[in-house]
This record gives structure tokens, C-alpha cells and sequence, in this order.
């Protein structure tokens, strides 16, 4: 593994676009890894942002998803990296422009392995 640290994101970790929207993830089917019961996070999910209030003069641009990318971990489930909470990753708005990095929080150490 290379030098990359962080805690593994489960299911259930809380992820926000900066200006307060809440991202919610369709996670891939494999729970071969499981943080509190819940599927470890992968770079194959897909992030959905609602509620997002971001406006550029007076004109809404919400954030409608995000994308992380691969981290160092080398950790990967069924292919894909796992995520950390030091992941990098990209809001965007539905015109693909980015908006500003994800905020993370609610990430777990402890792993059950099946």
C-alpha cells in the first residue's frame, strides 16, 4: 500500500456538497466488506446531491452529484477502490462544472470481513 491514510466510508457515512445539499449513493451490490453492517463505499457508486442552494447571480446552479476519484489505499472491493474520508472527489452541477470537493463525515474503522 502507499503512504494514503484515512477511515473507510460505509453506506450510512454523511456525505454534503459545500453549499449543504446532501449526497445519498446507490452502492454496488457486493457486501463481501461491511463497516456497522453496511456496505463498505467504492468509487463504482453513484453520488445524487438534493437540496443544494448554490446560486451564481441570483440563478440557481445546484450540485446534482459527485464523483471521487481512485485513492492511493490500493484497497479496491470487486475492482473498485474503496473510499476513505481522504478521498478526493468533485461536486458538479448538471452542466458537469464543477462546484467544490464533497464534505465527508461519519467514516468507521472497524471492518467485518465475510
Amino acid at each position: 500500500m502507499s503512504g494514503t491514510s484515512g477511515n473507510l466510508l460505509g453506506a450510512d457515512a454523511v456525505i454534503s456538497c459545500p453549499h449543504g445539499g446532501r449526497a445519498t449513493a446507490a452502492h454496488a451490490p457486493s457486501e463481501a466488506v461491511l463497516i456497522g453492517g453496511r456496505a463498505v463505499a467504492t468509487t463504482a457508486d453513484t453520488y445524487t446531491v438534493v437540496g443544494c442552494t448554490h446560486t451564481v447571480n441570483g440563478i440557481p446552479h445546484p450540485c446534482v452529484s459527485v464523483r471521487f476519484t481512485a485513492s492511493a489505499s490500493g484497497v479496491t472491493l470487486a475492482g473498485a477502490p474503496a473510499l476513505l474520508d481522504t478521498s478526493a472527489g468533485q461536486c458538479f452541477s448538471a452542466a458537469l462544472v464543477p462546484q467544490g470537493p464533497p464534505v465527508v463525515t461519519g467514516s468507521q474503522r472497524k471492518v467485518s470481513v465475510r
